[in-house]
């Protein structure tokens, strides 16, 4: 008889591949915030903006917020609470001083260069054990499973303005 498709057909919520998605996120995640918090007095949501703005400076807060995937509300609080510690610097836009730029500072570039390879390692950890061809077939697997996420609230509000569990 084969093994039962769980992923398929869950039979208890262990077995439910949000779950099981959550438990490595949560698992895995302990070290990224216990780093954070020890090595630069920062939580995981000021690494998560920071992490973001490092990929996209001279972005609108709203914009932030969108691609980091929070609400606005927590990442204006966010940018307030890393600028207060001057990792990030605000400047009016050139052309409409009405709206206002974030950037890394010099601080914030550091802390950044320190953090993220750290947490690359961690990411290197998890899937160090797989083998090449199977890393690939994860990458595609995990795409796939997103697009069908993307699809299944297709039309609704951006996610970053439902998500209570916004904290990575």
């Amino acid at each position: 008889m084969p093994a039962p498709d769980t992923l398929l057909n869950p039979a208890r919520q262990a077995d439910f591949l949000l779950y099981r998605l959550y438990r490595i996120h949560i698992t895995a995640g302990r070290k990224v915030v216990q780093m954070c918090e020890e090595r630069h007095g920062m939580t995981r949501r000021e690494w998560r903006v920071l992490s973001f703005l490092a990929e996209n400076e001279g972005v609108l807060s709203s914009e932030l917020a969108e691609r980091a995937m929070l609400d606005r509300a927590r990442t204006s609080r966010t940018i307030t609470s890393l600028a207060g510690k001057r990792l990030i610097e605000r400047r009016p836009k050139p052309h409409d001083r009405r709206e206002v730029q974030i950037y890394l500072s010099e601080e914030g570039r550091r802390v950044h260069g320190d953090i993220f390879p750290r947490i690359a390692a961690i990411n290197h950890a998890l899937v160090e054990g797989l083998s090449p061809p199977q890393r690939q077939a994860l990458d595609a697997m995990v795409a796939h499973v997103q697009s069908r996420a993307d699809a299944l609230i297709e039309g609704a509000a951006p996610l970053a303005r439902d998500n209570p569990d916004d904290e990575l």
